[in-house]
């Protein structure tokens, strides 16, 4: 799968990026960076794409991409098109794992920060209690100045290296090859699929979008993300029905159909597949951890 190659820019008096984005379409599209990224989604819904696992992301979510790994928040299309309707706030940093120099990460005090980094090359979901304090923090390194972001960073990676409510997203054999000419296509193919996915889309259709033959399309497709355009098109659907079911506005067959399954044998099946779970002890167990 091809992402595009994405420089952060940071200031002069800065060794690292923070920024508070208010518009869905920034970095929208499939790419990587060499810099560490500490995301705070606050306001929006979408799915997200870190490496090869692919989930529906809702607003308070926070998420750490590692160096080089490509990601992907894709907001929903109301946030797009009717942005008047629906308004999207984010804070993200970005920063080198060395920037605070090649010798600070080998300290033995710094060992679970240094581990937390390597770790975070598979994208890490951060759960639980700590979400607020460190979206808080995120919140003040905006606005900090001097060495206390550099303070407020620390901070806020220790919470997440010391926390056992963390969860690993992209697959431990996931291998991402670049290749700049397949850019284009990877992207096409994502965002019709998210736009069609409601519906039956045909293999003829899809391989046109890529302008491959239908011949060939599925032997690319899996050549390129390590799956099969059915698995990613379930986990797109399974991703959506999870949103739906968090959002608790429709009963269990309407919230199938509107997620593309044909029918409720189908979508029990795939859901319990991708999740674990079946989808009313996933809805049930969301709402426990909410109350707690």
């Amino acid at each position: 799968m091809k992402p595009q190659l994405l420089k952060v820019s940071t200031g002069p008096a800065q060794s690292f990026s923070v920024r508070r984005d208010l518009v869905p379409y920034m970095n929208n599209k499939w790419h990587y960076h060499p810099e560490v990224e500490l995301i705070h989604l606050k306001k929006g819904v979408g799915t997200q794409f870190v490496g090869d696992s692919i989930k529906s992301f809702r607003s308070g979510d926070i998420v750490l991409v590692g160096a080089h790994l490509a990601h992907y928040w894709r907001f929903d299309d109301v946030y797009l098109k009717n942005p008047s309707k629906a308004s999207a706030d984010v804070r993200v940093a970005h920063f080198s794992e060395n920037f605070w120099g090649d010798q600070f990460l080998n300290l033995p005090e710094n060992k679970p920060i240094k581990t937390l980094l390597e770790s975070s090359r598979r994208g890490i979901q951060v759960n639980g209690k700590i979400k607020k304090h460190v979206a808080d923090l995120l919140e003040e390194m905006v606005t900090s100045e001097s060495n206390n972001r550099i303070i407020l960073l620390m901070e806020a990676l220790n919470l997440i290296a010391n926390s056992n409510q963390t969860v690993k997203l992209s697959s431990i054999g996931f291998k991402q090859a670049y290749n700049e000419t397949e850019n284009i296509k990877i992207n096409a193919i994502y965002e019709y699929t998210l736009e069609n996915f409601r519906r039956k889309i045909q293999l003829e259709e899809i391989a046109n979008v890529a302008v491959i033959s239908p011949n060939s399309f599925c032997r690319y497709f899996k050549s390129k993300t390590g799956k099969t355009y059915s698995r990613f098109l379930t986990e797109i659907k399974v991703g959506h029905a999870c949103r739906l079911l968090i959002e608790n506005k429709l009963n269990i067959k309407q919230l199938c159909y509107e997620s593309g399954f044909n029918n409720m044998a189908s979508f029990h099946k795939y859901f319990k597949m991708n999740t674990g779970k079946s989808p009313l002890s996933y809805q049930k167990e969301f709402i426990t951890q909410r109350a707690s």
